[in-house]
């Protein structure tokens, strides 16, 4: 029996991996010219840091992490997500001695134990971008305007910018109490009902029907926020509205996760089924003293790059994408001396910067330009016996299918200008 990929997992293959690598040039290009620096963290880390930082009532913790005891008997977790780790690597090399805000971005793999199902997979990939050292609503929206610019570049014109606040530690207290009084009236089943005393928060962020139906008359966060956070929310709506961002106020979004503060955002697309949101994040001023740093207010987001790809798809942006050539160049050798030569033309066009594949097996020519054609190459470069021995190689156009001999000692030169055409 041929072995198969885990379930909850599957694999990016040509020509909709390249889809997937320009999602993330495309998704990162705003932050990178906004002078945000790249961090790479561990693909596992110390279990407690997920624990503390991502927050044990949550589902992550309480059901989805992959965890395990190493040899060395350490606990240790596929991390789930980027933020915390990001955090911990600036604590652990005390990039906040520094001048502030840190801002870095990063492009990795997560993990979770969840329902397989479309647009939500047991091992998925994120880019996300995280501003650490400042409380400052000019640094939310900075955030949110270039992950829009992100969605934008791509061509994307069906996400939408859902935005909310989510208090401070001020004034969230009082609503964390009218939202317990609220919810210990309701109908709900014991793991639910201990998560209303733990984190009550959670339950508003609880996907299923029984439960929804039951929330539509909780109270609401905004109705409860302090004047410093009313007038904090205010000037990041403010300034999204000036950058030209539209958005929705959602008075009832509430993150999966038991970090943030204040600011709270999810951009989220209709063409997904069950799973809308693309991306999201917020602001998270208590997670640094959550892990033992010290007072150090955050700001950042994740975006999927799986459910971006499939958005694309939605909006039949894929299409002209996966028709993109692969190469521009396919070499055509007709013989044994032939592929000697074209293996040495061919490497000296991709030396010049231009891509190029030829055909191998020893396929004659039929069989060879079935490969050119298949390969969306704009040039096939035909060798054989009688060009050897004129020194010259015919050059087709493959859209047009005009050919003529050139010397081979214009080859390169004779491609690279009519490929600037």
């Amino acid at each position: 029996m041929t072995l198969q990929a885990p379930k909850g997992t599957f694999d990016w293959l040509p020509p909709r991996s390249e889809v997937a690598l320009a999602v993330r040039e495309a998704l990162t290009a705003p932050v990178r010219r906004a002078g945000y620096g790249y961090v790479e963290t561990p693909v596992f880390e110390d279990t407690a840091l997920f624990v503390r930082g991502v927050g044990e009532s949550t589902d992550i913790v309480s059901k989805e992490m992959y965890t395990f005891t190493d040899k060395g008997g350490r606990s240790l977790t596929l991390r789930p997500e980027g933020t915390a780790s990001v955090v911990r690597a600036v604590l652990q090399h005390g990039l906040h001695n520094g001048q502030l805000p840190v801002k870095l971005w990063y492009s990795g793999s997560q993990f979770r134990y969840e329902r397989a199902q479309k647009g939500r997979y047991r091992h998925f990939w994120q880019v996300g971008a995280e501003a650490l050292g400042a409380e400052d609503p000019a640094l939310d929206a900075e955030l949110i305007v270039m992950a829009a610019d992100g969605y934008a570049g791509l061509g994307l014109t069906g996400v939408r910018l859902l935005l909310n606040t989510l208090g401070c530690r001020e004034c969230r207290p009082a609503y964390r109490a009218a939202l317990q009084d609220f919810l210990r009236a309701l109908d709900l089943d014991e793991a639910t009902r201990q998560r209303v005393e733990i984190n009550p928060l959670r339950v508003l962020d609880d996907k299923r029907p029984e439960v929804q139906a039951q929330l539509a008359g909780a109270p609401l966060v905004v109705d409860h926020l302090c004047e410093a956070c009313k007038t904090y929310h205010e000037e990041v709506r403010a300034l999204l509205t000036a950058s030209g961002v539209i958005y929705t106020d959602d008075p009832r979004l509430v993150r999966g996760l038991d970090y943030y503060t204040r600011t709270t955002f999810e951009f989220v697309h209709g063409g997904l089924g069950s799973q809308s949101a693309v991306g999201g994040g917020g602001r998270y001023d208590g997670l640094s003293e959550m892990l033992g740093g010290p007072v150090l207010p955050g700001v950042g987001w994740a975006l999927g790059v799986d459910r971006t790809v499939l958005a694309m798809e939605a909006e039949g942006l894929l299409d002209r994408e996966e028709a993109a050539s692969r190469v521009q160049v396919y070499g055509v050798p007709l013989g044994e001396e032939a592929r000697r030569r074209m293996f040495l033309l061919i490497t000296e066009l991709r030396r010049a910067g231009l891509d190029a594949d030829m055909s191998f097996g020893g396929k004659g020519l039929k069989g060879a330009m079935k490969g050119a054609d298949r390969s969306g190459a704009g040039y096939a470069v035909i060798l054989g016996e009688r060009d050897l021995a004129a020194g010259s190689a015919q050059v087709k156009d493959l859209a047009s299918g005009d050919q003529t001999a050139v010397p081979l000692a214009e080859i390169v030169e004779t491609l690279k200008e009519r490929l600037r055409k």
